[in-house]
């Protein structure tokens, strides 16, 4: 199997994009990374619907409005994740809890973009976030530990799963772990990953693994994702060699 390392040569080697190309294709990813991070908190939008709120501002009729708000807001966050994640750029506390703000206003306005002040339980899951009170000291640790952390996959995985791990919002915490994995992605030059909802149970699977202290599996499968997202660039972006090529 190619390597990550080489993907991200050759991705490094086209650059820079032309913006007709970036546009187009993150337009189309934009919209499909917010249906499904979304939809894995159960989001009852289409991916065609996600795409109409996004692109026309409508309110899907016979739909929640909370769906609606919901979706907006996730664009709204992850354009200022990619506005934030410039190269070697670091992810905050004060970042972080400014992305959960985005996410939860209007739907969850008393928990927007704070930590948690109460217990919470995961559903379908056997690990027990740490009790409120310990919450900030550990976002501070974790916050600490991924500095330390040279390899940008494992600095991602780590954070994310020390995000859905301590579950430091009320809500939100999943779309919250999603964009700062990206971002630590983005700053380094990768793609960014959208978790599919076909895999859900492997994503599920993988972090539960990692609260059991394999961080390896968790790390694996955003691997395995992070090669198909570069393989769409790369289909998308390389000059194709024609019959005439020798």
């Amino acid at each position: 199997m190619t390597t990550l390392t080489s993907k991200l040569q050759r991705l490094t080697a086209l650059r820079p994009l032309s913006p007709e190309s970036v546009t187009s294709l993150a337009a189309a990813w934009d919209v499909r990374m917010v249906y499904e991070s979304n939809s894995i908190e159960g989001n009852s939008l289409t991916l065609r619907e996600t795409e109409l709120v996004l692109s026309k501002g409508v309110t899907v009729s016979g739909k929640p409005l909370k769906d609606h708000l919901e979706t907006v807001n996730l664009a709204k966050a992850w354009e200022q994740v990619k506005a934030l994640a410039q190269p070697s750029a670091t992810l905050t506390e004060f970042n972080l809890l400014d992305l959960h703000r985005i996410i939860l206003t209007r739907v969850e306005d008393s928990f927007a973009g704070t930590y948690r002040t109460s217990a919470v339980r995961i559903a379908g899951s056997n690990h027990i976030p740490p009790n409120p009170i310990k919450v900030a000291d550990l976002m501070d640790s974790l916050f600490e530990e991924i500095k330390s952390l040279a390899d940008p996959i494992e600095k991602a995985a780590r954070l994310h799963h020390g995000i859905s791990s301590i579950h430091p919002f009320a809500d939100g915490n999943g779309r919250t772990a999603r964009l700062a994995m990206n971002f630590v992605l983005l700053a380094a030059g990768y793609p960014p990953i959208s978790i599919p909802t076909t895999p859900r149970e492997a994503y599920y699977n993988a972090l539960e693994a990692a609260d059991s202290g394999d961080l390896k599996t968790f790390q694996a499968f955003l691997e395995t994702e992070l090669h198909k997202e570069f393989d769409h660039y790369l289909e998308a972006l390389e000059p194709k060699a024609s019959s005439t090529d020798h």
